[in-house]
């Protein structure tokens, strides 16, 4: 196939603090490939490997414009792109020259499939000590579901998350997005910066064995502990908190929706004062979270009928004014109205080749010396298989002979 036409990426910002470091990846879909995004964005240099004939699925899901994925354009940010078959024994050679100069791998096939093709830690490790291949797997590297197919879809049902999601009368709900996904990339690249850490100690590489279904069981919090010590299984509470009340959605004089939470005590007693009710304040159960959980109903009225008779901006502006915790329920066009969100800059402008001016969410945190930056969107498919297999030692009849073969 012929080499796409389009501009070489923008160079690294100065400074970057992961420049320097070089990531292989070679996973597709979400959580393996986001975490190299992450990487990418404080200035590692990420080359995406692709099938030459199936690319990332990831470049094809949801809406496109002109023909183009909108979430690759988001996923495969700062990554420059190349093609290359590995089950074939020209592309093994080549990724193990690739591995050679790489400080990390990361990769999502099932368990056993990179030891089928000869490129798995033995001999990834024997070209490259100090590299840390990073496996994420749905269910990890052993146990007895470690070959099936994963999905973070099934990590939000087996963690316990579908399970105490939803209306009590409602069926267990699953998020509309990648939730446990997004949970393990952001696992995934903690992990890779910790082994990285280890090898500056030790001189060594290492593997990272990421399964999705455990991230999203540590952030649902003490779920385990409490079945341990009290046998106490979370119900589906809406939403609702059994630890603390008024914590619900209630709607506007406007026909909009707004969210309150009281999890300290101090903000409850200003919740009530401002909605009329401070009588409620010196209720015996009102001294604890837990206790008014229990009188949420009574809490929800006294909140949701004073909510109910104003508008939205004028909520807003007296739970402000009180001190107290409130937010608006935004869909996607107030977020990029929002004005917090615009002095963050977390929604930003990336000039696009193919598209043009595009809006994505920015780097994750802002560092104050060596921030991260978006130099590129997702670029097409191999588009830099050229440039970064010359820039390895292949000569350009080299690259045609690979071309001519389907390798790449």
């Amino acid at each position: 196939m012929p080499r796409p036409v389009v501009t070489p990426p923008a160079p690294l910002p100065v400074p970057a603090p992961l420049a320097g470091l070089r990531v292989l990846d070679l996973a597709t879909l979400f959580a393996g490939p986001l975490a190299a995004t992450m990487l990418g964005d404080f200035g590692a240099e990420v080359v995406k490997v692709e099938h030459p004939t199936r690319p990332d699925p990831s470049r094809g899901h949801g809406p496109s414009k002109d023909g183009v994925g909108l979430w690759w354009k988001l996923l495969g940010r700062n990554k420059r792109t190349i093609t290359l078959d590995l089950s074939k024994p020209a592309g093994r050679t080549t990724l193990l020259r690739l591995a050679a100069t790489a400080d990390v791998v990361i990769e999502n096939f099932r368990p056993g499939t990179l030891e089928k093709w000869d490129l798995g830690w033995d001999e990834l490790s024997a070209v490259n000590p100090r590299l840390v291949l990073t496996r994420v797997t749905g269910f990890g590297q052993f146990g007895p579901y470690a070959r099936r197919p994963g999905f973070g879809t099934l990590a939000e049902a087996m963690s316990g998350f579908a399970a105490m999601t939803g209306e009590p009368d409602s069926p267990p709900t699953l998020p509309p997005f990648g939730l446990a996904d997004s949970i393990a990339a952001l696992a995934t690249a903690y992990a890779v910066m910790t082994a990285l850490s280890a090898r500056d100690l030790t001189g060594e590489g290492q593997v990272v064995d990421m399964a999705i279904i455990e991230p999203i069981l540590t952030v649902l919090g003490p779920q385990p502990i409490w079945y341990d010590q009290l046998g106490h299984v979370q119900p589906r509470t809406g939403n609702r908190s059994q630890n603390n009340a008024p914590r619900n959605t209630y709607r506007t004089a406007d026909g909009t929706w707004v969210a309150v939470s009281t999890s300290a005590q101090s903000v409850a007693e200003r919740v009530m004062r401002l909605v009329g009710r401070p009588e409620l304040i010196d209720e015996p159960w009102f001294t604890t979270g837990a206790e008014r959980a229990q009188h949420a109903d009574v809490l929800d009225a006294a909140v949701g009928d004073w909510i109910a008779r104003h508008p939205r901006a004028d909520v807003l502006a007296a739970f402000e004014k009180a001190e107290a915790a409130v937010a608006p329920v935004q869909d996607v066009r107030d977020v990029m109205a929002d004005p917090q969100y615009q002095a963050l800059d977390t929604v930003t402008t990336v000039d696009d080749p193919e598209l043009g001016p595009l809006r994505m969410q920015n780097v994750l945190f802002r560092l104050s010396a060596t921030p991260g930056a978006i130099r590129w969107a997702g670029r097409p498919h191999g588009a830099d298989t050229e440039e970064v297999l010359t820039e390895l030692g292949l000569s350009p009849a080299d690259v045609k002979e690979l071309r001519e073969a389907g390798v790449v």
